[in-house]
């Protein structure tokens, strides 16, 4: 195999997992790096854990530290999509070794991977800020990343949600349970449904439950109030640049009000109805003005719930379903922003 050279202006670097363990049939930073490659971008991966700073050279640059990465060029082969799902080549990508670059060696950086937002996230956002005042792209903006979580920064827009509370205080959440009868617990950190509980107001645990969930008062949750309309399904809603370029309803399995596709959520084709398209206007000048390129919201029975903005998922099922070319649109719009 030839070695390449330096990425240069053509080149995309995705910071995500370890990619031997993504799975490629459902991964959406799978489906963009594909996309990306097929744009005749060259593609490179790292991990998180693969960012550094290092000082600058005496008498050669003074601009400060600078953003280092351990990056590998890859290779993806083509997948094509049948009734039944994505049929995965073996292997389905190439790497070479990884090499030493700066960070600023690459015009654009995808933040892809995947929460929780710990202290390693949290720090390797710091990192990416150094590259974003060498004039790197990162998406997501680093800051917004940092400052905007996923179920707080929702609250942004109550309005257009169902009743919600955000309190580690076992009472006022208790107060906020009695008032609405039938409510959702979510951690603030949570991720594909995992930690998410449905209770009554009227349940004999419900203390002990909320004891639980919060960490005996020292871990806010929030609580929202149930939507029955959940089990027609949750809409995952993909924004690009602030303009929804693809949706997929998550109907839940019978008995469960978890719609998530991680928890057994079945995918379905869908179409955007009036409210929904209201709704991402009214989101889109705000993602904007925050640097959140690429975001996927989550819409229960016209109400919206989440703001996904770390490693958004539902790529591979939008295209599937829709027929639609979700990733390649999405480059597609970067690309043309330069």
């Amino acid at each position: 195999m030839s070695v390449l050279p330096p990425p240069g202006s053509a080149s995309q670097l995705f910071l995500i997992d370890p990619i031997a363990r993504l799975n490629p049939a459902k991964d959406s930073s799978v489906a963009l790096m594909q996309a990306a490659q097929r744009a005749g971008q060259e593609v490179w991966v790292a991990t998180i854990a693969d960012l550094s700073a290092a000082p600058p050279v005496s008498g050669v640059d003074d601009r400060g530290h600078r953003a280092w990465v351990w990056a590998q060029p890859v290779w993806l082969e083509p997948m094509v999509a049948d009734p039944t799902g994505w049929q995965v080549p073996q292997p389905w990508y190439r790497a070479e070794s990884p090499r030493l670059l700066p960070l600023e060696a690459f015009p654009r950086v995808w933040m892809r991977k995947d929460p929780p937002v710990d202290e390693a996230y949290l720090y390797a956002t710091h990192l990416l800020e150094l590259a974003e005042r060498q004039g790197v792209r990162v998406l997501n903006r680093a800051a917004s990343l940092r400052g905007w979580n996923e179920k707080v920064g929702s609250l942004r827009f109550s309005h257009l949600m169902a009743p919600s509370l955000v309190s580690a205080r076992v009472e006022q959440l208790a107060a906020f349970a009695a008032e609405h009868g039938d409510v959702v617990l979510k951690p603030l950190g949570g991720r594909a449904g995992q930690g998410v509980v449905r209770s009554a107001a009227s349940a004999p645990g419900l203390t002990a439950l909320l004891e639980l969930v919060t960490q005996q008062e020292r871990l806010p949750v929030m609580v929202q109030a149930f939507l029955p309309g959940v089990t027609a399904g949750d809409k995952r809603i993909l924004l690009v640049d602030g303009e929804p370029l693809g949706a997929v309803n998550r109907k839940p399995l019978p008995g469960e009000f978890r719609s998530n596709l991680a928890v057994g959520g079945a995918p379905e084709v869908t179409e955007l109805t009036e409210a929904e398209r209201r709704i991402c206007a009214e989101l889109a000048p705000v993602l904007r003005a925050e640097g959140l390129f690429f975001v996927g919201i989550d819409v229960i029975d016209g109400r919206l719930s989440e703001i996904n903005v770390t490693s958004p998922t539902g790529v591979r099922e939008v295209e599937r379903l829709a027929g639609q070319p979700l990733a390649d649109l999405t480059i597609e719009r970067l690309l043309a922003q330069g």
